[in-house]
């Protein structure tokens, strides 16, 4: 029997997927591909109680630091000077920490494969220093990768004249992995307001992703109900959104749910998901409302509007998404409804996704 090919993941927090659109990457190809190739993911500081050797055909690999922060730098270094010792292929999702390494492939000559995520070296919630710092890693990377992955065309055309690249791949992300749910009287004791129509958010709070404009404009809108989960906590930002608008009785503001059918009981419940990211490149929170049959209401930049085609409904301030809510029809949404579902069927679902990257790894 021949013996598989070795393929490090390198860029996460590890497996089992919470929130986190490479988590997630790294759950289904390691599913979908494993009878073809042998996984590694590399895993961030995790009590030794919790810790499991294998999950989804991908041996896991713990270091006691910290996939995020200061910290992540020294964590990606070791996951890449590892991989270049143990494994055959690096898949480096995210190379803003320490994509600078990826240098040392003239002396290791495996197959690289980076996948960039979005513009990290752009979001305003990173110091300058950080910006360039991002910037500097990424532009090293892509001159001395194999392939260079964009998860969506126009964060490709980003790719191409930041850094000067001859080629680059588009693989998007899955989102078939979530399922519509139907509510229960669990839920409805939790969940009161799975009775009533109301429009859903997901996603890390941060400036870029824009909540403190969701939250204004249903400020703005006492006869329409927002339901927002975030890590309201984790920052500055978020505590003051949470102090500002908190007590508005058509606003709840949910902490973070790593449940998976939980979080899909609300967003495959909802009346309409708005989007408000604005750095993303095919942003997971988005083609897993696609997959839930959600209308969409998205932040208008480049990158959305590849992901939904053009066919969703779209903003850029308050007052485009005050005039978005008050007067669209029902049937418009259920006519978005359908669109984006068909969409999202037939371009985000991890088969073909864990298809697009084994061409990478055999190629």
């Amino acid at each position: 029997m021949n013996k598989k090919t070795r393929v490090a993941v390198i860029g996460t927090n590890g497996l089992p997927a919470k929130y986190g659109g490479f988590e997630t990457l790294a759950n289904y190809i390691s599913l979908h591909l494993q009878s073809e190739f042998s996984f590694i993911t590399f895993c961030s500081k995790t009590k030794n109680k919790d810790k499991l050797d294998t999950y989804n055909g991908s041996k896991l690999v713990y270091f006691p630091l910290k996939a995020n922060g200061w910290q992540s730098v020294v964590y990606d270094a070791l996951s890449i000077l590892y991989s270049f010792i143990f494994s055959d292929i690096l898949l480096i999702l995210g190379p803003t920490s320490s994509g600078a390494l990826v240098f040392l492939n003239k002396i290791f000559k495996k197959k690289i494969i980076v996948n960039y995520g979005g513009v990290e070296w752009k979001r305003q919630m990173h110091s300058k220093f950080e910006r360039r710092f991002a910037k500097f890693n990424c532009r090293v990377a892509s001159l001395y990768a194999n392939y260079n992955v964009a998860d969506n065309l126009a964060l490709k055309e980003i790719l191409l004249n930041e850094f000067n690249l001859k080629s680059c791949e588009i693989i998007e992300y899955g989102g078939d992995h979530v399922s519509c749910e139907t509510i229960n009287s669990e839920f409805l004791l939790k969940y009161p307001f799975l009775n009533e129509k109301f429009y859903f958010s997901l996603g890390r709070c941060q400036s870029d992703n824009n909540q403190h404009l969701l939250l204004e404009s249903f400020k703005e809108l006492p006869n329409s109900f927002l339901v927002a989960v975030s890590n309201w906590d984790h920052n500055t930002y978020g505590k003051s959104l949470r102090e500002k608008y908190s007590n508005y009785s058509n606003i709840i503001m949910l902490d973070p749910i790593y449940n998976q059918k939980e979080i899909d009981v609300l967003r495959s419940n909802s009346y309409v998901y708005i989007h408000s990211h604005s750095q993303c490149g095919t942003a997971p929170s988005l083609v897993e409302a696609m997959n839930l049959d959600n209308a969409i209401i998205s932040f208008d930049v480049a990158t959305n509007r590849v992901t939904t085609n053009n066919k969703a409904f779209y903003f850029n301030d308050k007052k485009s998404l005050i005039s978005i809510i008050e007067n669209t029809s029902v049937d418009e949404i259920d006519e978005n409804r359908k669109v984006m579902n068909e969409i999202s069927k037939t371009l985000y679902t991890w088969n073909r996704i864990s298809k697009l990257y084994s061409n990478l790894f055999i190629n």
